[in-house]
């Protein structure tokens, strides 16, 4: 059947309930629909978790870049939001489970469709991993017995390195418990994360902006020397790493009353808080640094500057926040990596597919999906565990795997838009971007999206294994793609068996 039948054999839906609306695609309402637009949102806000990941990852994008990294951030986002813009209509056409598989074969074909499935499987399981190792930016400032093997607590320390992989696998574990409770336990877990998120980037921001050392011109460079244009795209890591994720809201689309309305929004508005708050806080964090060259805004990042300007209880209070948002990002990618698995078992695309298709008549949860998940993150954690180097080849291959998956979205629905296909149906009525509007959209998408693949993979041994330690790292992004595609011919042979 070919890509127009498949979308015109799709009923008008404005007056079907979402088990009906979901049978048009094949599939019975297993899953619980428990879930409205806030938590929509909240799963996506909380995935992307500006909060965590740019106290995770300032320090690398400062490190390279210096305080003209500030830029990458827009440059990013401009082609995030095309993307986010091009998902809103497939999730107003398509609210499925396993949003970008479901939406890429239903664009190209069943082959490609797998492997963007298998892609953002592997992608969401590593960073489930990657957002737990944040804990070490945060916990032990809160209390220095989180530093449970002593030492230097910086990610980049051997001791940090180590202590983050304990404090991760914890963080999942808890994660993995609230999940067992059902959709609406761990709706409630990731809303409170969100608010916390939210309340502590107010906080944050208005500590930030009233503790400034200089002016907001410090984004043009601060006095500092200018980076290298090579130095300067290796700091887009930091923007490519956090700005992702959007999607997830999409993921829980079954779990979800009136998706086609709900989860297009929930997409652009997580994308656009995160934006303006994020972009805030890079702002505030270089304007409020006691020093810019004494090398510990490249060092500590963002936890150097708070340290720096509140102190006591206060500085106590903001990093415990960060933590819960830490948290509730870890839970939100553990669910949407659990909800891609159980949508490709569910068409019989991966091994064992009955086994991981299971869901608990308790809780009308993916069990088992989140089970694997939830050990396959934390042996991620324990591969990493002391190796310094191990962390931001993590990120790197992570943002790698997801923005590749993203591609076999945007691409083959630019495809169509240049033959003249609409790519969507039966969802127009809630979100559609138009003809030509949506061709301009989606090429650029596309265009920055490769750009960024290109650039977040090229071999910098300054970047993937700045210690010169393994000569496998210098490559890491390139070999794992590599080796993710064998394995990933080896899983599709042996799919649904």
């Amino acid at each position: 059947m070919s890509c127009s039948q498949k979308m015109s054999s799709v009923k008008a839906v404005s007056e079907l309930s979402g088990a009906e609306d979901l049978a048009q695609f094949g599939y019975g309402q297993e899953l619980r629909r428990e879930l409205g637009p806030f938590a929509s949102f909240a799963s996506g806000f909380s995935f992307v978790s500006i909060l965590s990941t740019i106290f995770e990852l300032f320090a690398t994008g400062y490190g390279f870049g210096g305080p003209l990294f500030f830029w990458t951030w827009p440059i990013v986002f401009i082609g995030q939001f095309s993307t986010a813009l091009c998902f809103a209509e497939l999730a107003a056409s398509y609210p499925v489970a396993g949003a970008v598989y479901q939406w890429s074969r239903r664009l190209s074909n069943d082959s490609i469709g797998w492997s963007a499935g298998w892609f953002m499987l592997l992608g969401y399981i590593m960073s489930v991993a990657a957002i737990a190792i944040a804990m070490q930016s945060v916990l032990p400032s809160v209390w220095i017995g989180f530093q449970v093997l002593g030492g230097d607590t910086a990610l980049g320390s051997p001791t940090g390195a180590a202590n983050a992989v304990i404090l991760g696998t914890v963080a999942i574990v808890i994660c993995s418990l609230i999940s067992s409770l059902g959709v609406r336990a761990a709706a409630t877990a990731t809303a409170i994360g969100v608010y916390c998120e939210i309340i502590g980037l107010i906080i944050l921001l208005v500590v930030l902006f009233t503790h400034t050392s200089r002016g907001p011109s410090v984004v043009l460079g601060g006095g500092v020397p200018s980076p290298t244009f090579w130095s300067f795209l290796s700091s887009t890591l930091m923007a490519a790493y956090v700005m992702y994720g959007f999607d997830s809201a999409a993921e829980l689309s079954e779990e979800t009353n009136d998706p086609r309305r709900t989860t297009p929004k929930a997409i652009i508005q997580c994308l656009m808080v995160s934006f303006f708050g994020g972009a805030l806080m890079v702002m505030g964090a270089l304007m409020a640094a006691p020093s810019l060259t004494d090398g510990n805004l490249a060092k500590d990042g963002v936890s150097y500057v708070l340290a720096a300007v509140t102190g006591g209880f206060a500085g106590q209070v903001l990093f415990a926040m960060v933590a819960i948002s830490i948290l509730s990002a870890t839970l939100a990618i553990q669910n949407a990596a659990a909800r891609v698995m159980f949508s490709m078992a569910r068409d019989g695309a991966l091994p064992l597919s009955s086994f991981l298709t299971r869901v608990s008549v308790r809780t009308g949860t993916p069990w088992v999906a989140t089970l694997v998940v939830t050990v396959l993150a934390i042996a991620l954690l324990w591969l990493s565990y002391g190796d310094p180097a191990i962390f931001s080849a993590l990120c790197s291959v992570t943002t790698v795997t997801i923005y590749f998956a993203y591609l076999l979205v945007t691409l083959p629905m630019l495809i169509l838009r240049i033959k003249g296909v609409n790519p969507v149906s039966g969802g127009m009525e809630y979100f559609y971007l138009g003809r030509s509007k949506g061709l301009i959209i989606n090429f650029v998408a596309v265009v920055i999206g490769a750009l960024l693949l290109v650039n977040v993979a090229w071999p910098r041994l300054s970047v993937f294994d700045p210690g010169n330690t393994h000569w496998y790292l210098h490559y890491f992004p390139i070999i794992f793609m590599v080796v993710a595609s064998v394995f990933g011919l080896i899983t599709y042979k042996y799919k649904n068996k």
